[in-house]
Formats: C-alpha cells, structure tokens, sequence
C-alpha cells in the first residue's frame, strides 16, 4: 500500500489555507484546523472587512473632493446659506453589514476551494503534543468548543495562527465605545468624534476611513509623523492631506489610557492632557497567537516577542513543524503569509522551492491617496544599505491627473547606479495598489529602467508618470547624473 504524507495545518488563515492547497494538490493528507472560519483575521476581521469600509470611504472621499472641480452639480434641499454642508451621508450601521456579509462569504468561498482539494477542515484549537516520535512523527491535539479531543499525528505541522490585537492596560476595549478594529464593525451609527490611538498602517487606514465617512477624527500619534516606517516622503504626503481635510494629527504623544465617562470617552495622554470624544479606537499593533500551544515543550524556538522564529523556507528549530504568517512576525501581510504557508509544503514535499526574498514583497496602505511600496526602500537608500539612484515625480504634472483633479501623490523608483536595474518603488496615488505591478514586475525580474522607459504606455494614464520617471533615470545614467 502506498504511503500517504499526513499533514496539518493549524491556523486557517492565508498561511494555512494556500498551505493546504498547495500539499492537497501535491497529494499529502491535509487537515487544517481551524476555530474561527477559514480566511481568519485577514478575511473576517482584517483585510477584507476594513478594505470593504475602505471602498466606502473612498467613494465619499472622491465625491467630496473634486466634485465642484470637475463641474458636477448636486441638487438637494439644503439652505442656501448651509450650502456648504454636506450632501452625502452615509449609513454605517448599513455599510457594516455589507462588510459583515462579503466576510463570511468569502470565508466560505475558501472552505469550500479547500475542501473541493481535498483537505479535511476540522473545527477547534489544536497544539503540539511533546517532541517528535521516533518515526518522524508529531502529535497534535485539537480541542473542540464542547471541550471533547481529538489527536492526530502528523509527519508535518505548519502552525499558522496568526495574531491578536494589542491592549494597553489602562486602555482595555469594552467593545462599545472603546474598540479594537475587529469590534469597529458591530458599530450602527456613524462615531461622531472618533479618538485613533496609533499611527501605523491600521491607525491611519481607519483614521482616514472614517474621516472621510464624516466623523471627526483625532490621531493620536507617538511618533513624530504618521506611518513611521513608510517611507517619509509618502508619509509626509497622507499627513498633509489628513490635515488638509480637518483630521487632528497629534505627533510625538503616547496615550496612557483610555476610559469611558457616560457616553464618552476620556483618553489621557503621556503629557498630562486630557482629550475626548465619543469613541476611541486602539490600533497599537498586534500579539502573536503562539502562547498555550506547547510550541517551546516541543522544540520551536519563539523570540521575546512572542513570535515564531523561521528560516526562509518556513521551517522552526523544531524538525518537522513550519510556521507562517503573522505569528512569525516576518511581514504582516497576507500575501506574505500565503506565500510563506506555499514554500513550508513545497519544501516538505519535495517540490522545487525558493527561499523567501522580502525584497521583492510589494504593500499597500489602504489611504486616500493609497500608498504602494515595492524592494528596497528610501530608508535602506539613505542608510548605506544600497546604493541606487532615484527620482520622484509628483503626479500633477501628469494629464490624467489633471483631468481627474488628483492633487496629491509622486512616483518614486529607486534603480542601480551602473546597471540601471530597478531594485525599488514607491507610488502615492488613488489605487496605487494597482499602479505598484510594474514596479513590482521590473524588482521581481532584475529590469533595467531602459526596458521600463521603452514599454508603450496609455496616453493619458497614471501609469504613464512610472515610464516617465523610468525615464529620467535612463537619461540621468547616461549623462553621468547622480
């Protein structure tokens, strides 16, 4: 009889699910654990709940801003002497569930791909039981939620579980008024001063989410400009149009606290102020589910954070048990993840691999105007990491941003000083995200700034703004030009 490679997942998120997949198609037994759903936070609570927000957001934001600009006349009963409030509303208790319902059906979009693969789904929290067998084997044993066990051996473990978010002890979510981003989405009414304690990716992605719906937004920020590890020209960018359009960005303050005073909210800060409003949101980063699941009892080295430590094909100090995702703490995105869960199967099974190469991992932060980052940074630029030239073009001088009344974005590529090979990028722009792919295909296949240049673009098209600067580089290597 011939052998069948028997594997588990634990965690069903992208790292889990696209592992599951992976080894499914290249015929192992999969079973996945899983106990909040397939997609996990990145579908239910994350990504795809707060992108759907997002779109809303984006579509109040487009109208409000250029509207009048681009000649378009609304006609309502507004006084004329209120005629410049606001004529689009929104109904938030509406647009959550729309969000609540996009969730779960792509949760079970996976599921089903999942099990039409093969894969076994079994609901429940699972943990590594002792160290490996003698025959190569791991045991892991999933609790139900009606307390029953079940234990399964495996000749290999991915543990794919993810994160948590992050609470302050004198700042703890009662889920009503003081909220993390999982429990934004049981809210009805629109916030109508909404506190967000955090300045990263999350922190500016509902800041400006919600600004745009029609809350007024304070961010409150500990470090001296929002979005402290993009890059600065593109922070510089967003801080300026949150400003513009009335957020209160409070930089270089830490918030101490968080408590409810009636239907308010007081947050005090590291400074001895006080400011309130009706609800506050904490985005102060994410704990890796690692805690409970006998991961050290086993032999997987975690990092003082929590996190799993991996080398880059996924694989822990334990033999036999990969890891992926946000519980690893490479990169919390869900691609990266997804691609991190493929490689641990491909490397298991035998399949050609290559190692992960961070340096070819695009991002996007989901603002208005979005920003799209790809391979080496202006940080590893200016601190002697690469050396590489660079231009940035603001995208008003663009046509069809004019035409579109964007004011406000660049684009930046980063290339090699002899070669003129592309080793990075930058877009700020509306849908940067999809702007970013020819950046990301030139980082990913070592191509030069000439091939850029040279390729036809659409006249006019944002995307003509990457071939110009490509352009520029071009020019500036061959007169010599740093």
């Amino acid at each position: 009889m011939e052998y069948v490679t028997r594997i588990v997942i634990i965690g069903g998120g992208p790292g889990g699910y696209e592992a599951a997949l992976v080894a499914a198609q290249l015929g192992a037994e999969v079973t996945v654990v899983d106990c909040d759903g397939l997609g996990g936070a990145s579908v239910l609570t994350d990504c795809v709940p707060s992108k759907t927000l997002i779109a809303t957001a984006e579509v109040m934001t487009t109208f409000d801003s250029s509207y009048e600009e681009l000649g378009i006349i609304v006609a309502d009963d507004t006084p004329h002497l209120e005629q410049s409030a606001r004529v689009v509303g929104v109904d938030l208790g509406k647009v959550n569930r729309r969000v609540k319902r996009l969730a779960l059906a792509q949760s079970h979009d996976i599921t089903a791909s999942v099990t039409r693969a093969g894969a076994r789904v079994l609901r429940g929290r699972g943990r590594l039981e002792g160290m490996q067998a003698l025959d190569g084997s791991r045991k892991v044993v999933v609790r139900a939620a009606d307390g029953s066990e079940e234990t399964l051996t495996a000749d290999a473990v991915l543990i794919a579980t993810g994160g948590h978010p992050r609470e302050l002890p004198d700042a703890r979510p009662d889920g009503e008024r003081i909220l993390n981003w999982t429990q934004v989405y049981d809210l009805d009414e629109l916030p109508e001063e909404l506190i967000v304690v955090g300045s990263g990716v999350t922190g500016a992605e509902f800041a400006g989410a919600y600004q745009a719906l029609g809350s007024t937004v304070t961010l409150v920020s500990s470090r001296d400009r929002v979005l402290p590890g993009e890059d600065p020209d593109a922070a510089a960018v967003l801080e300026e149009v949150f400003r513009r359009r009335g957020m209160n960005v409070m930089g270089r303050t830490r918030a101490q606290s968080a408590k409810r005073v009636g239907d308010r909210v007081e947050v005090t800060l590291s400074d001895g102020r006080v400011i309130t409003g009706s609800h506050c949101l904490m985005a102060v980063g994410a704990v890796p589910n690692s805690s409970g699941m006998g991961l050290e009892e086993a032999g997987v080295r975690l990092r003082e954070s929590g996190h799993i430590w991996t080398d880059k094909v996924s694989r822990t100090t334990a033999p036999g048990v990969y890891a992926a995702g946000d519980v690893t703490g490479v990169f919390a995105l869900a691609s990266v993840a997804a691609m991190q869960g493929r490689i641990a199967m491909y490397h298991f099974l035998g399949d050609a691999v290559a190692p992960l190469n961070l340096k070819t991992v695009s991002s996007n932060v989901f603002t208005d105007p979005e920003i799209a980052t790809v391979g080496y940074s202006q940080a590893d630029v200016d601190g002697g990491k690469i050396d590489a030239r660079v231009v940035k073009l603001p995208l008003l001088r663009n046509p069809r941003a004019k035409m579109q009344g964007i004011r406000d974005g660049f684009v930046k590529i980063f290339c090699r000083p002899g070669t003129g090979i592309v080793v990075g990028g930058v877009v700020v722009a509306p849908r940067a995200s999809e702007l970013i792919h020819p950046i990301s295909i030139a980082v990913d296949n070592n191509l030069t700034v000439e091939q850029i240049a040279n390729a036809f673009t659409v006249y006019p098209s944002l995307s003509g703004s990457i071939a110009e600067v490509a352009r520029q580089l071009h020019t500036r290597k061959e007169t010599g030009e740093s």
